[in-house]
């Protein structure tokens, strides 16, 4: 059976999880993380030399990175969510790209100040994450799913992030197109799973 080390909480271990759902793959996950002082172990290091979560272990198989992890699994099991042409995995690999090279520090960012009182956030914090949303909303803007007519991996990888970086009291400006993407996956029981634990 798949194992998942990564706590339930953690925005890249929920992506996972969504995909394990969705794919109805049997898995098993595990309470990993800093809280647990688990993840830098020896025996973890061996398997994911960052220390941090997800690590997936399939068999003899060890995948760290999140959409690598994603990857990995859509391919393994043949999915439509990540299709073999190469035109239609190029558009979705690029959202998933975008989510960590773009997204990913303005949504940090957003979380560790969204734990702060008003006074005490970077100034920059909500424009930063505003303007990668506004990338996203246009993209939705033209498009029921994140990479296209059909939903795909890139609407896994980026499900989890973007529900909370809208839900964050940082005086965001709305995203309609944005908030409607995310209330389709909400009514997804694969993600309503996955998010579960917040």
């Amino acid at each position: 059976m798949i194992q998942l080390l990564g706590r339930a909480t953690s925005g890249n271990v929920q992506k996972v999880l969504f995909l394990l759902e969705e794919l109805g793959l049997p898995y098993e996950r595990k309470d990993y993380g800093r809280q647990w002082e688990n993840t830098t172990t020896p025996e973890y290091v061996a398997m994911n030399p960052i220390k941090k979560v997800p690590t997936l272990i399939d068999g003899s198989t060890v995948v760290w990175q999140s959409n690598t992890v994603l990857r990995y699994l859509a391919s393994k099991a043949n999915s439509a969510l990540y299709p073999s042409d190469a035109a239609q995995r190029a558009a979705i690999e690029s959202w998933m790209d975008w989510t960590l090279s773009e997204l990913n520090s303005a949504y940090l960012a957003g979380f560790r100040d969204a734990k702060k009182a008003e006074a005490e956030r970077a100034p920059d914090t909500a424009s930063n994450l505003a303007a990668e949303l506004k990338v996203l909303e246009g993209q939705l803007s033209k498009h029921a799913f994140v990479a296209g007519a059909q939903f795909s991996l890139a609407d896994i990888a980026l499900g989890p992030i973007v529900k909370r970086c809208i839900g964050f009291p940082l005086g965001l400006p709305e995203f309609p197109k944005t908030a409607a993407w995310v209330a389709m996956l909400q009514a997804r029981p694969a993600f309503q799973k996955a998010i579960a634990a917040g």
